[in-house]
């Protein structure tokens, strides 16, 4: 293994590892903003869009998973959308929300609507938390 497989390979590690310690649902099929509506009706719910390709999208999903500490019984449930493999459904969300894709973006839904979106440094795990 070269110098740049070792460097890539375990930011590709740490970021999966901070994945594993967030509670994130993967968001990959359009079956699924059926049900993300429904679950808003009872809690809040935010996707959060990700760029795999996108170093300020990496840095902005590191920082976000760094400062949420919502525990298991906050009513919130996240979704996490890889928009590189499902770009279809980044551009449904824009689509059935009225929110203009942006990359990396945060969405957060309650009672079927958008209560708060933010993209790029605006993005905030704090921000999250006040909407629960």
């Amino acid at each position: 293994m070269g110098l740049f497989d070792k460097i890539f390979n375990s930011d590709k590690k740490e970021e999966d590892a901070q994945k594993a310690a967030t509670p994130w649902i993967d968001l990959n099929s359009m079956e699924q903003l059926d049900e993300i509506e429904k679950i808003s009706e009872e809690k809040t719910v935010a996707i959060l869009k990700h760029s795999t390709r996108c170093g300020v999208s990496r840095m902005v999903l590191r920082m976000f998973e760094s400062d949420y500490d919502l525990d298991e019984n906050e009513p919130v449930v996240l979704f996490f959308l890889d928009l590189i493999s499902h770009r279809n459904i980044s551009n449904e969300i824009a689509n059935r929300f009225k929110v203009h894709h942006e990359s990396p973006q945060l969405i957060v839904l309650k009672n079927r609507e958008v209560v708060h979106h933010s993209s790029h440094q605006s993005i905030s795990a704090d921000k999250l938390k006040e909407l629960v």
